[in-house]
């Protein structure tokens, strides 16, 4: 009876050891989507203009690695946008403008809250240079410098 006793503690002992090296060795791989049931957070920024306004950005977030076409998605005060949209630039790293296009308000724009704002921008990647910027202005129709603003979001250009 210890003979078959003795044979059981060493297949379970072993079957555990199995169990233990398949988890470890698990990277997560086989799991590419969130359960239903799993919140995921959604990455946001808030970047400060040069006047002190905070625009709140989900996509792209600085240093992100981007291509064509560009999504941008977040917030801005009301007072950023004028006929629910604000302009939007792509520079690459010496300042030229690769794209340029309008976020467009996704609610009530006349307001001093926060509005959910979304954008597309086509463009061709840069040959030269891996860096660049997002930027974000807001939208002055009057012209006049003292009401001039922007956010500037830097970005890297895939391959």
């Amino acid at each position: 009876m210890s003979q078959l006793l003795r044979i059981i503690l060493i297949v379970l002992v072993l079957g555990a050891a199995v169990l233990v090296w398949v988890e470890m060795k698990d990277d997560g791989s086989r799991r590419l989507q969130p359960a239903s049931d799993e919140q995921v957070e959604e990455v946001q920024t808030t970047y400060g203009s040069e006047k002190g306004v905070n625009l709140i950005v989900t996509s792209p977030v600085k240093d992100s690695v981007i291509s064509s076409p560009l999504v941008i998605a977040g917030e801005a005060p009301g007072f950023w946008y004028f006929e629910a949209t604000f302009p939007l630039v792509l520079v690459n790293w010496d300042g030229l403008i690769i794209a340029q296009g309008y976020a467009t308000a996704q609610g009530e724009w006349m307001t001093e809250e926060y509005v959910p704002f979304t954008a597309t921008l086509e463009f061709t990647t840069p040959e030269y240079g891996e860096t660049g910027a997002l930027i974000l202005q807001r939208d002055n129709p009057s012209g006049l410098p003292e009401n001039d603003d922007a956010v500037e979001i830097p970005i890297q250009f895939a391959p």
